[in-house]
Parts: C-alpha cells; structure tokens; sequence
C-alpha cells in the first residue's frame, strides 16, 4: 500500500476554499480546482518506498505486470486505466465534450503530425484515449449535462423575450433533432463581434430579471454564469442543455460527445486516464469550434441521478454502475466494522470523511484522514477496512 501524494491544480474556476477545507490546510487565497490521484503524466501522484517519493508512473511503467496485475495489463495496456479527481469549481467549469477512443487516437496523432507541442494552449489532444467520466457529488452539486429536446430549448429561449435569439430558435425548428441541436448550437459559437455582444448582454438582463421574479424555476442556475463570464456565448450554449442538481452520494455518467459543464460544489470524479477536452464557452482557453462540433453528439437526454447500488459478495460495498470497464467507482460509508476489498486488479482509496485504517495481508497498517488517499497495486491480497469514514474506491472491471 502506498499512501499518496497529490496535485493540486490551481485552474482559475476553483473554489479558493472547498480542497483546503477536504484536505485539512490552510487556504492559500487562490483558486485550487482539481486533486488528481492517479498515473496521468500530466501530473502523476507520487509514492515513497523507502528511497523518496517517485511518480507513479514511472513505479507502473517499471513493473506493468507486478503493479496493475496480468489480466488489467491483458486487458488495458501497461499504464493505470483510470485517473481519480475531486473537483471543486467555485464559478461554472467551461461547457466541453470529450472525444471517443477513435476521434482521441487520429486527433492526437493529426497534432502531433503538426508538430503541435503537447503542452501548446491551442492543442486540442493531450494524449490518445477517450475521457468518458463519473461524478459523484460530496455535497449539493449542479450543472449542465447534455442537450434539451429541442422543443423545450426552443420554450427557455422564447420565455426570455430578447429579439437576438430569435435566429436560433428559428434553427430548433428543423424536423430532425441532430440538425436542429447542431444547427443551433453552430450559430451561437459562431456569433461575433456587436451581434454576440447586443446577444449576450440581453440574454443576461433577462435571465436576471426572470430569476428575481422565480429564484426557483429554470433560469435561476443560469445567473450564475451571466455572473461569473460577462459577454460570454456560452450563456446561450448553457440554456440548450439540461439544469441538474446532484444532491450528496448521486453520481452522472456521461460518455464521449455529450457536452456538460459544472456550475458549483464539490464532486469526486472518476474517468479514463486521459486529458482531452473540446470546450465551447465560459473560458479563457482556446476553443476550437469546427473540432468540437465534430466531436460533439447531438442528440437530447434526460440526465437522472445514478444511485448506488449494493455489490454481493462483499458487504458494505455500494457501486456506481456504468456502462465501461476501465473504471468502476463504488463506495464504503464504514461505521465501526470492518470491510474487505480485493486486490486482484489496481486500485486508489479515497477517504472523503472521517478517517479510516488499510490493514494488508500481511499485517501492515497504513492511516487516511480525510483528503488523503492511497494506492494499492494488484497484489492479489486483501485489505481491511476498519474506523468510522467515507471511503470511495477506484478500480477496474475484469
């Protein structure tokens, strides 16, 4: 077992309190948006086995087999599938779509045929690997998830009563919902100049002045936003996708293409190892809108809360179900008694509350508090669980 330690990435959406508060320290006074815990060399956590901490990374990359286990090699590749995270925004996190495995391959291979740096801000493809990703809310957590039927974006846009938009709604007519979702959401990535500007402004004086006569109803998430990005299209991109509020222990699930942004709270996330993100409004970074229209899918949904469910065969055990192998995330709300988890594949512990005690098989004792996390290579023994905390795990399916 080796206990971790973490990145913290200071992007300027974070909160400047959330992760000091998780983690037991002092806030610096800047934002501090994302904890990674995992392999991504884009900032690996570390381990130390007696001759200092070293990435760990580089620990897998020596012993693929001895690490991950044969079968996640087999079944993987020779680097650790997954990357955990707690996110922490403290404004709206851009609107993005992550690509599929095929787009994220001939992506990554198109820049670097450029020669594109890969720490280039205008590069679109960190790595080659596709980022579907699950979310689990610490707390009340709300965003954006996936496009509106049409017809309902049509009826949120209409409600507001600005002349600008009256272009777009018009394009969320079209018969067929994939040209109706795309056409609309080109024509507001694409606004420029005094018409984004005249659109954006009167979008956001009626989204305030709607919110004030209905703090509840559905304009309110979006004051936020009008708030946080003045003169920002991605105000209008937001109000095409669905408003949803994760209350503590709810999860969402989303898949390549679907487009998304996270407006506030605090979340554990869990995704494949990668760092691929086409973003569409509501950031200072470079936005590639012919790339991310090809990426995106444009078809609605009705995002619902994903709930966890018990795993037979190991007690107090709750899984977060999802439909892809290289993560699965499950939690232990540990009151006293002990808990086993197995170790035939790799996996990182998180403890979100309270404190809690690793025993190995071989007697050896590792503590978490809250914020701290360890790393467990795929031994084939298991480990206890003991103490009264909340303990998410990070692992793969085989």
């Amino acid at each position: 077992m080796d206990k971790l330690v973490n990145t913290v990435r200071p992007y300027a959406w974070g909160s400047v309190t959330a992760l000091p508060e998780l983690l037991g320290q002092e806030p610096t006074g800047e934002p501090q948006a994302e904890l990674w815990m995992g392999a991504h060399p884009g900032d690996p956590s570390r381990a130390d086995r007696g001759d200092g901490p070293r990435r760990l990374d580089e620990l897998i990359a020596a012993d693929p087999e001895g690490e991950l286990g044969a079968a996640s090699v087999a079944r993987f590749g020779p680097t650790l599938p997954f990357l955990l995270k707690v996110l922490a925004p403290g404004i709206p996190i851009s609107i993005q779509a992550h690509p599929s495995l095929d787009q994220a391959r001939a992506g990554f291979a198109a820049e670097n045929a450029l020669g594109i740096p890969l720490d280039a801000p205008h590069r679109n493809y960190r790595d080659a690997n596709h980022k579907p990703e699950l979310i689990c809310a610490l707390g009340d957590f709300d965003g954006l998830c996936g496009f509106r039927r049409p017809a309902d974006a049509t009826a949120l846009l209409a409600g507001l009563g600005v002349p600008a938009l009256a272009p777009v709604i018009a394009l969320l007519s079209a018969e067929d919902e994939s040209e109706a979702l795309s056409g609309a959401l080109a024509a507001v990535l694409t606004l420029s100049g005094p018409a984004a500007a005249e659109a954006v402004r009167d979008t956001a004086e009626a989204i305030g002045k709607a919110a004030a006569e209905d703090p509840d109803g559905p304009y309110a998430p979006y004051t936020r936003i009008a708030r946080d990005f003045p003169g920002d299209v991605g105000l209008i991109a937001g109000l095409l996708l669905n408003h949803v509020l994760l209350r503590a222990g709810e999860a969402l699930y989303l898949g390549a293409g679907v487009p998304h942004a996270y407006l506030h709270g605090v979340c554990v996330e869990l995704q494949a190892n990668s760092d691929n993100v086409l973003r569409a409004g509501l950031t200072p970074k470079h936005i590639d809108v012919p790339e991310l229209l090809r990426v995106v899918e444009f078809a609605s949904c009705s995002p619902s809360p994903l709930l966890p469910v018990a795993v037979g065969g190991t007690p107090g055990e709750e899984l977060y179900p999802v439909p892809i192998d290289e993560f699965r995330l499950s939690r232990f709300v540990l009151d006293g008694r002990e808990r086993t988890v197995g170790g035939d594949a790799p996996q990182i512990l998180l403890c979100t509350a309270g404190a809690v005690r690793l025993t190995s098989a071989d007697g050896s004792v590792l503590d978490l508090a809250r914020g701290e996390s360890a790393y467990l290579p795929a031994t084939g023994a298991a480990t206890v669980l003991s103490g009264a905390a909340t303990v998410f795990r990070a692992t793969v399916t085989l």
